[in-house]
């Protein structure tokens, strides 16, 4: 990247906690100074916008050249969440990098009824002092276009307030006027429709804003719209996240025919297999069916026993489950053969200390890894049902056989015991329920539905039987290790499913910056 005047101002709408802003602050000129510079995140939830605001404060140090210190590391080695969190606003306050950090990151809901247009743009103008070549990025929130969200709810509404917040984007590019923007979208986008019209059309249409924009996609020149689709395993991410995003850039700048260059494919197993290994923890034991009440569904009421959650505990039920297993005699048990394996950090911690936390010579070491952490934040498991555990195992053994994760039939085929208590079981639908990611290939999309339960996200390392913690979804995404994600253990997972991959912004951000090279910043 040759060398830049002045920082690229950036505005960083639903913000999420940070991923694509994060992608774009990494990017360095010849001098290892920043070529952009985020001068305004808003989020509206308040997890993620204290995620931005902590995020924010390291980097005030990083982009001065200044050492972040040793408060931040201090602030992330804190396994107590509550005392963490007190140690953080204190940081905030000593500091003038905390001052800034929170005039950047903005808790303010867009198109909200406390937040008036003229009130976000005399924040925008403020922080934009005049500079008329900037850069707008964000995803406009997108459950609505989400292909299962509309699943679940028939179709999309035009009600639904989220179809319509996109508006206030569009709303700033044409108040504003950015020399690009960058707009980050679910794949079910290319096929939402309203009233029979594409969402897709209208929204290209929209964001030509008067005949100043041309909208490019940023993988191929334009032949359908599903060229705007970006595939990250392609570029480097260990995960199949698809996801459209468009590139819109002002007419007195021109697009120089740059796309996205595709990289080797980055196994799952390569970004997270070098984490310290964890057990499940335990939470409850479904025992019987009430006698006489029953759910809305008809079905009898689900009646469970409290399961205390200790490695004796676990070991007893991996131990039953795994004489299970050799009742059924199909699956080979490989290094269970002998029975289960303690655990020595038990089921983690908000931080664990370790080293060799990736292979030396992994392609995004350097992308990860900050030696003066020493260890790993957010790395936690959650607390499982015991007989999901058995699912679990089976799960991890199936596809150690068969080199894919297994569906419900294949869970029926060796016992009915194995097949959820659900409604919907037999419908087909969620065919998939219990999904175990496969070592050797990208990982699945990482989605904000890993904070509801983890069955999408198993281990594939059957001694850990669980699923996935918080960093290893964030590995997944290619947030770094010195990335601490706030709130409870449910919001940060949240936080995570809902961000765009850094590392994939990181690239978006090297076709930007060289279409803005054309003028001075």
């Amino acid at each position: 990247m040759m060398k830049i005047n002045s920082k690229i101002p950036i505005i960083d709408l639903f913000a999420g906690p940070g991923g694509l802003g994060e992608g774009f602050m990494s990017l360095k000129d010849n001098d290892r100074e920043n070529v952009f510079d985020i001068k305004l995140s808003i989020e509206k939830e308040e997890n993620a916008h204290k995620t931005l605001t902590f995020r924010s404060f390291f980097r005030q140090f990083i982009k001065n050249n200044k050492r972040v210190p040793e408060d931040y590391y201090r602030a992330l080695r804190e396994p107590d969440l509550i005392k963490r969190e007190s140690f953080i606003e204190e940081i905030l306050d000593k500091y003038e990098e905390g001052v800034l950090a929170k005039k950047e990151a903005r808790l303010i809901e867009l198109g909200g009824e406390n937040w008036p247009s003229k009130k976000v743009d005399k924040i925008i103008n403020s922080q934009l002092s005049n500079r008329k070549n900037w850069v707008l990025i964000g995803g406009p929130p997108c459950q609505a276009y989400s292909n299962v969200g509309r699943s679940r709810v028939g179709g999309i509404y035009k009600e639904d307030h989220r179809v319509y917040l996109y508006e206030e984007y569009l709303r700033i590019i044409k108040k504003h006027k950015p020399a690009v923007f960058v707009m980050e979208n679910v794949k079910g986008l290319l096929s939402a429709k309203i009233d029979g019209e594409k969402v897709f059309d209208w929204m290209k249409r929209d964001l030509k804003v008067g005949n100043s924009y041309e909208i490019h996609s940023l993988v191929k020149p334009i032949a359908k719209d599903s060229d705007f689709l970006i595939k990250s395993e392609k570029y480097g991410v260990p995960q199949k996240r698809h996801r459209v995003i468009l590139l819109g850039v002002r007419k007195d700048f021109s697009h120089n025919g740059e796309y996205l260059k595709e990289k080797k494919e980055v196994t799952l197993k390569s970004v997270i297999d070098n984490l310290p290994k964890v057990r499940s923890g335990l939470n409850r034991s479904f025992t019987h069916y009430h006698s006489t009440e029953v759910y809305k569904n008809g079905k009898p009421k689900r009646l469970y026993e409290n399961v205390p959650d200790s490695s004796v505990n676990w070991l007893k039920e991996m131990s039953k489950n795994i004489k299970q297993i050799k009742v059924w005699g199909e699956l080979e048990l490989n290094g269970l053969t002998d029975g289960p394996r303690e655990i020595e950090l038990d089921t983690g911690a908000e931080y664990l200390k370790a080293n060799n936390l990736i292979p030396r010579n992994h392609i995004l070491k350097d992308w990860y890894i900050d030696k003066r952490l020493r260890g790993v934040v957010n790395h936690e498991s959650r607390s499982h049902l015991t007989q999901d555990l058995m699912r679990y195992l089976f799960a991890g053994l199936y596809v150690e056989k068969h080199k894919r994760f297994p569906r419900l039939n294949d869970y029926a085929e060796h016992s009915k015991d194995l097949l959820p208590d659900h409604a919907n079981v037999d419908s087909g639908k969620f065919a998939d329920r219990f999904r175990v990611q496969v070592p050797d290939k990208p990982a699945t999309t990482v989605t904000s539905h890993i904070s509801k339960d983890g069955h999408y996200f198993i281990h594939y390392d059957t001694a850990q039987c669980r699923s996935l913690t918080v960093r290893e979804a964030a590995r997944i995404q290619t947030f770094p290790d010195n990335y601490l994600f706030r709130g409870s253990r449910t919001a940060q997972y949240h936080q995570v499913g809902n961000a765009v991959p850094p590392y994939l912004a990181y690239q978006i951000a090297e076709l930007v910056a060289d279409i803005l090279n054309q003028k001075n910043a």
